[in-house]
């Protein structure tokens, strides 16, 4: 009683051939744009762990608790400089590092050139938004705008 082997189908190549493009070239032509995407991803996850850990410990553990999160905490806490560069540097990576897991997502899955640029340029926009927003709202945020206001970081001033 022998069993035959069932064969293995060999492994299927894209149909269509696409060139790397972006910076510098190694010793075959071809360019290191994507092991420093792979290089990034792997840095800035790391950062990203700790930041994230850090932002969750003070504000959940030091600060009192989930029902301590208001206004006024942030408020607070976008007084320092500290925790708005804190806060500017998660916002960014992690938009970085989202958006270079999308694009390499798109560059996988999307068969055509002209459909892979447009949803290129669609998250490159989204991203760009986001991050602009995201650092005006930090350094632009002014708990105090009205003059009524009984926050403790508007009556220390």
């Amino acid at each position: 009683m022998s069993e035959s082997t069932p064969a293995i189908a060999a492994p299927r190549s894209s149909s269509r051939g696409r060139r790397l493009k972006g910076g510098g070239r190694n010793r075959s032509g071809q360019t290191n744009f994507e092991l420093y995407s792979w290089l990034f991803m792997r840095l800035s996850g790391l950062a990203l762990v700790i930041l994230v850990l850090g932002h969750l410990f003070v504000n959940l553990m030091l600060g009192g608790g989930i029902t301590a999160l208001d206004f006024g905490f942030v408020a607070g806490k976008w007084a320092n400089p500290l925790w708005q560069v804190w806060d500017l540097l998660m916002l960014w990576l992690a938009m970085l590092h989202g958006s270079n897991g999308l694009r390499t997502i798109i560059n996988d899955y999307a068969e055509k050139d002209q459909t892979r640029f447009w949803l290129k340029a669609l998250l490159i926009t989204a991203a760009v938004v986001i991050v602009v927003l995201g650092t005006l709202v930090i350094f632009t945020f002014d708990p105090c705008l009205d003059p009524n206001s009984t926050l403790p970081v508007c009556t220390n001033k």
